[in-house]
């Protein structure tokens, strides 16, 4: 429930932007993997959203309880459901980074805006 509650609030925050469905997609990806993967997806835990939207370029983050492992790509596995989530965001974003320790993280992303994009806005 959590998750879809992130993809909708990005959704309804970034409604007229350009890049809207990257940035729902990246939120969902990163969302997902807190859930997954880090001490957020404990009975009582939680995360939260941050997105910051300027001329240019969205940044968006998720700020997790962080977890033993700091994230990473995996290599794409043919038989695998799972793992691909943060392949998935390095394609879409133009750069995406960790910041934070086993207590508690910020798993981000940007998405540059090109200008013919941010005319339409």
């Amino acid at each position: 429930m959590a998750i879809t509650e992130a993809r909708r609030f990005v959704t309804a925050l970034l409604a007229t932007w350009p890049g809207t469905e990257d940035a729902e997609l990246i939120v969902s990806e990163l969302a997902t993997n807190a859930v997954r993967h880090s001490a957020s997806g404990r009975f009582g835990g939680c995360f939260t959203v941050a997105v910051q939207a300027d001329r240019d370029r969205i940044w968006l983050g998720i700020l997790d309880q962080g977890g033993r492992r700091t994230p990473h790509p995996l290599p794409p596995q043919a038989d695998e459901e799972g793992g691909r989530g943060l392949a998935l965001v390095a394609a879409l974003a133009a750069s995406w980074g960790v910041t934070g320790d086993d207590q508690g993280r910020i798993v981000w992303a940007t998405l540059n805006l090109t200008p013919e994009k941010t005319a339409v806005r």
